[in-house]
């Protein structure tokens, strides 16, 4: 068998086709039509008013926290079972991001823990919406309300997934996605900021385009940042988004086929809670200890198969240390493999997989 990687990208004549219309227009930077067209097509997907193209996920996280005016002195509670951008974002704000716990069903920030972090220091709450399942979004508004704190929505992994039938990044006052090349639908590098609050959104916008003035030509009123989407960008973005719901329909195959095949195993797959639509940005499953779980990524490795861990809980790396116990999010993180899951993975590919796994075991 080929070599199988951890992801990539469906792109077809579609894409090549609004990437080609950008070139010969010779609107290739962060003006032309298709930022347009990728905003309000992302919005009326997503059911969320205002959308913003950016250049990455992480600058929309950025983004995000700069409108809410989130700065030195605050704490922003953010689970530490995620990726390092959910964090290092607010670190740029000069923000404390304050750890916490996961839930050990469907791996999402524990809402009994985030209250127990609450000090008179927080202004907001950051759930990640993590590998594509919503986060507790009823409780964990419950908490934002009664300590009157913001909520942002990390919803990079999540484009598609609904909470009680609700698309992600409808419930916080903000939200962000990220379209890197591994992402559900991608734009290659780029990411999107999305609220129902008109003056966030303009903030944001404001924020963005280097502090330009609305009114002014080359005058610019505030401290802004060149956080911009290109044009061929957005255009790649369009195209996906035209055929979103067939790639999330594939994604869903693959885990229903990832999860029959590999029944009689003794892995651990992520569980759906009953009231949430699980995209599934990317299939993991839990062995039953970290030196299992390296052996079987070493085994799959020499099989042409391509792994990769779950994410380390970000408390433990050097720049965040704490000396402090966040036991589900650390186990989840020691045993945990996420399994080739592009759309394009064929049945033939994902039988192979899960053949060499169970000749593992």
């Amino acid at each position: 068998m080929e070599f199988i990687p951890i992801y990539q990208p469906t792109i077809d004549d579609a894409e090549k086709k609004n990437v080609l219309e950008c070139i010969e227009s010779t609107w290739i930077s962060s003006k032309g039509k298709f930022v347009d067209k990728f905003e309000k097509d992302f919005s009326k997907k997503t059911n969320i008013k205002n959308s913003l193209t950016v250049s990455n996920g992480t600058v929309a996280l950025h983004l995000a926290l700069l409108a809410l005016d989130i700065k030195k002195g605050d704490e922003v509670i953010v689970p530490s079972f995620t990726y390092i951008a959910s964090v290092n974002c607010i670190s740029y704000t000069g923000a404390k991001p304050v750890f916490a716990d996961s839930l050990r069903s469907s791996w999402q920030i524990d809402p009994d823990s985030i209250r127990k972090k609450i000090t008179s220091k927080t202004k907001a709450i950051l759930p990640v919406h993590l590998y594509g399942h919503p986060c507790d979004m009823e409780q964990i508004m419950k908490i934002a309300d009664e300590y009157n704190l913001f909520v942002i929505e990390d919803c990079a992994e999540a484009f598609g997934s609904k909470y009680d039938s609700i698309h992600v990044g409808n419930f916080g006052d903000i939200s962000t996605f990220s379209f890197f090349g591994n992402k559900t639908i991608t734009t290659g590098e780029g990411g999107m900021v999305s609220t129902n609050n008109d003056e966030l959104h303009e903030k944001a916008r404001h924020l963005k385009g280097q502090g330009l003035a609305t009114n002014r030509e080359y005058w610019h009123d505030i401290i802004g940042y060149n956080y911009r989407m290109t044009n061929i960008c957005a255009a790649i973005g369009v195209a996906q988004l035209e055929k979103s719901d067939e790639l999330i329909k594939k994604k869903l195959d693959i885990v229903k086929r990832y999860k029959t095949f590999l029944k009689d195993t003794p892995l651990e797959f992520q569980k759906d809670e009953p009231n949430v639509f699980n995209t599934y940005w990317i299939f993991s499953i839990l062995t039953n200890s970290e030196n299992e779980r390296d052996n079987l990524r070493d085994y799959l490795k020499k099989n042409n198969i391509e792994t990769r861990p779950t994410f380390f809980p970000v408390h433990t790396m050097p720049m965040y240390y704490e000396n402090e116990k966040l036991p589900i999010a650390q186990e989840i993180a020691s045993r945990g493999i996420n399994l080739p899951s592009y759309p394009d993975l064929t049945d033939e590919q994902i039988i192979y997989i899960t053949k060499k796994i169970k000749e593992f075991y």
